[in-house]
């Protein structure tokens, strides 16, 4: 579909939901290691909700759930595991190669295993963990794709060479033909329910 006057206007990640089973040691690291400022905290008897400054109105949260237990796992950045069908990993940005360093530096100084600076064209990167097995990313653009006019034709960015229709379709015609729907899950809906919402579907 082409874009409309009527626009999305997009002001990054409000704030990206994960779970912990240990929010002490989430704080320790997200707060003492990696200098996202602890900034908001909530707490119900069902659970306790954390957020993490990552930047101008953007935050990690944390959910640690009572008496719930929670089948944990770890994985590192981009290796498929059936656990993780919905994450794979989360990746920060920082502005430049000096800030990269600074926090890979920082992050041996902590004891945290770090990978070296990886390569990947048009951003370059570094893997680490948190404390919950949470595989983590610092990124920064060596060619910045956001806030202009995507070019779907630039190999730099779209270097796949056998792209999806999608992709197709906006490089040789500037729009999409047809956009998906999606429902909301059942709980989400029994939930509304229970406050006195309900929704046409």
């Amino acid at each position: 579909m082409a874009a409309t006057p009527d626009t999305v206007h997009w002001r990054g990640v409000h704030h990206l939901a994960l779970v912990t089973t240990d929010m002490d040691a989430t704080v320790r690291f997200w707060h003492g290691v990696l200098d996202a400022r602890l900034v908001a905290t909530l707490a119900l008897p069902a659970f306790r909700h954390y957020f993490f400054d990552i930047g101008e109105g953007s935050c990690i949260a944390f959910f640690e759930y009572t008496d719930q237990p929670i089948d944990s796992f770890a994985k590192p950045a981009g290796v498929p595991y059936a656990k993780a069908a919905q994450f794979d990993h989360l990746s920060l940005h920082l502005p430049d190669e000096d800030a990269l360093l600074r926090l890979r530096d920082r992050l041996k100084e902590h004891g945290c295993e770090v990978t070296d600076v990886i390569d990947h064209g048009f951003l370059r990167s570094i893997y680490f963990s948190d404390p919950n097995g949470i595989a983590l990313e610092a990124s920064w653009w060596t060619i910045d794709p956001t806030g202009r006019p995507a070019d779907h034709s630039d190999e730099r960015l779209f270097a796949d060479p056998d792209p999806v229709p999608a992709v197709r379709e906006l490089r040789d015609e500037g729009r999409l033909r047809h956009t998906v729907a999606t429902r909301l899950v059942d709980g989400v809906i029994e939930d509304l329910a229970r406050e006195g919402i309900t929704l046409e579907r």
